[in-house]
Order: structure tokens, then C-alpha cells, then sequence
């Protein structure tokens, strides 16, 4: 297997980082939640070639919680920045429907211009993809939809680039669910999280505790045409967090509960290319990795260093947050 190495270690005012996109001048943008301090807000950085991190900006804060927890985060093809507020990671009642898809108008020096809520009162939103006009977001929990089995549901909302303030219900009433999927592993109950597209427009959608990754094709009007596990092995993936595509159709795969790194062929095979014991990171260890990305001619991976359980390698949070990257 490959060994990772130390990428960047980051600014003591972020302590969970996790999603991650390109800018315009080639930064790499990341999306950290701040979790593990819940004195903390959600924060953008950019961080360039000479691997320099600086705050992009604060994202605005929710009206009633007065924090902002941003997971997911993608670009339009205006520069635009759409993010997932996931203001329910925690688990906390109080905060269970209270999750926003924003859109936010940014300038170089992080002035935001203008703040679009596209959706609000989510459950559980995380991850973002854009394609052709819409916006494709993961909500790892759907808990008001039961199920026969019993298991957890969760799903795939899409929306248009110009829809604003729609209320989400977290039913199936929803009219922007576009897929569902069912968590079958009953000791780690936490559904659709990683996506990625294809260049053929298909979908691909990790089903977290499952370590199932999913591939989604679609009909000529953009309805569902099948929904099916494309790459599922245990031995090799055991949950899929963030995910990426490289020009060769292969899927990198974060998998969160294992330390590790997986790689999906395009034939659905799938292989664990990098793994990391229990670590405070500042070694180059995937310290709990969150979502990959190719940038720069290396896999880097942010490191989000907060989840303990049994079926968890990671132990404890440790101060600095770190990032990890992979030679390709």
C-alpha cells in the first residue's frame, strides 16, 4: 500500500475540516464544520501552491442556532459557492431539522455579496455535486421514512441552480428526492454521504455504513433509470465518506471508520490503497479522512479527526487539525 504523507497542518481556528473543491486561480478550497468545538463556527479557507492556508470567510450563520456547520461545498460554473450547512451533525434535538443548502456570491477578498438559502429545515445534508444546471445533494439521514426492515433510509436531493428557500419536509413527500437508499449494516446505521459524477453523467453515491458505493444512470428527462451497488467489498471498504474521479474513471473513496484510502476501478473492483493506525495526524496519517480530491498531482485528503466507536480506528480528537495527501 501506499504511505500518506503530511500535507498541511492548519490554523488553530478550524478543527474539523472536510469538504473540499478547486477555485478559479487553482486554490484548494476546503469546508471546515468546526465541530469539535461548539464555540466555533463554520469557516472557507484557500490554500495555494505553496500550501499557504488563509480564511476565505466565515459562512453565514444560521438565524436561530447563530452557527454555521458546512460540509459539502462545489462551485457553478459562475463561481458561485454552494454549501451544505449540516446544522444536525451532532445529533442534538434541538438541532435536528435545522440544515441549509446555501448559496453564497464571494469575492477574492471574501466579501460575500449576496446569500441564497436554497433549502432549509434538512435533516442531514453533506455532500454537493453539480451537473447540468442542478445541484445533487446527499442527506445521510432520512429518520421520519420508515422503512419495512426497520433500517435507516437516506437519499439524494436534486435542485436548480436558481431555486431559493424551499422547505424541506424529510419525507418522501419531498419533491426533490431524486433516490433513496437503505443502510442494511446494523452497527453503523448513516446512509448517502460521498458523490461524484462520471463524465457520462452517471452518479455514484457512497452509502456510508454499508461501504457501498452506488451508481445511479438517468433516462433522457433526467428521471431515475436505475439505481444499483456498483462496488461493495468489506475486505477492502468499509465506509464511504467523500469521494473524487480521476481522468482514468477511477474513484477514490475516503474511508472514514478505517483510516484509510479506497480505490475503485471502473470494472467495480475495489482496492484499499493507503491506511493509517490511530494518529494524531502531524506524521502524514490519515487522521480519520473526510473527503479526497486530486489537486496538484496528489490524492489529498482532509483529516476530520472527531468520530470514536467501536468500529472506528480513531481514538480521540487531537489539536492541530491536520491534511494527508497520496502520490497518484
Amino acid at each position: 500500500m501506499k504511505q500518506s504523507t503530511l500535507f498541511t497542518i492548519l490554523p488553530d481556528y478550524i478543527n474539523t475540516p472536510d469538504g473540499m473543491t478547486i477555485d478559479w486561480h487553482g486554490n484548494l478550497v476546503l469546508s471546515c464544520p468546526n465541530y469539535a468545538d461548539t464555540s466555533t463556527s463554520g469557516v472557507v479557507v484557500r490554500i495555494d501552491k505553496d500550501r499557504k492556508v488563509t480564511k476565505w470567510f466565515d459562512v453565514p450563520v444560521h438565524e436561530e442556532t447563530g452557527v454555521a456547520r458546512n460540509m459539502g461545498i462545489e462551485f457553478d460554473s459562475d463561481w458561485n459557492v454552494y454549501l451544505c450547512d449540516n446544522q444536525g451533525w451532532s445529533g442534538a434535538p434541538e438541532l435536528q431539522f435545522k440544515g441549509r443548502v446555501l448559496k453564497l456570491k464571494v469575492d477574492d477578498e471574501g466579501n460575500i455579496l449576496k446569500t441564497t438559502v436554497v433549502a432549509y429545515n434538512m435533516e442531514h445534508p453533506n455532500g454537493i455535486r453539480i451537473r447540468d444546471g442542478y445541484m445533487y445533494v446527499t442527506q445521510s439521514y432520512l429518520t421520519k421514512v420508515e422503512d419495512p426492515s426497520g433500517k435507516l433510509v437516506s437519499c439524494v436531493y436534486r435542485f436548480k441552480l436558481d431555486d431559493e428557500n424551499i422547505e424541506i419536509k424529510n419525507t418522501l413527500e419531498d419533491p426533490n428526492i431524486l433516490t433513496t437508499f437503505v443502510t442494511q449494516n446494523p452497527d453503523c446505521q448513516y446512509g448517502a454521504d460521498g458523490i461524484v459524477f462520471d463524465p457520462e453523467g452517471n452518479l455514484y453515491v457512497g452509502n456510508f455504513g454499508d461501504g457501498a458505493v452506488y451508481k445511479i444512470t438517468f433516462n433522457a428527462d433526467g428521471s431515475v433509470k436505475s439505481n444499483a451497488v456498483f462496488a461493495q467489498d468489506p475486505a477492502q471498504l468499509q465506509s464511504t465518506d467523500g469521494m473524487i474521479m480521476d481522468k482514468d474513471h477511477n474513484i477514490y473513496v475516503a474511508d472514514f471508520s478505517a483510516n484509510a484510502i479506497g480505490k475503485i476501478y471502473p470494472d467495480g473492483r475495489v482496492e484499499r490503497i493507503a491506511q493509517s493506525p490511530d494518529s494524531d495526524g502531524l506524521h502524514g496519517e490519515l487522521d480519520q479522512p473526510g473527503e479526497p480530491i486530486i489537486w496538484d498531482g496528489v490524492i489529498v485528503a482532509s483529516c476530520f479527526d472527531l468520530v470514536t466507536g467501536p468500529d472506528k480506528v480513531n481514538t480521540q480528537h487531537e489539536m492541530p487539525a491536520t491534511m494527508a495527501q497520496i502520490e497518484l
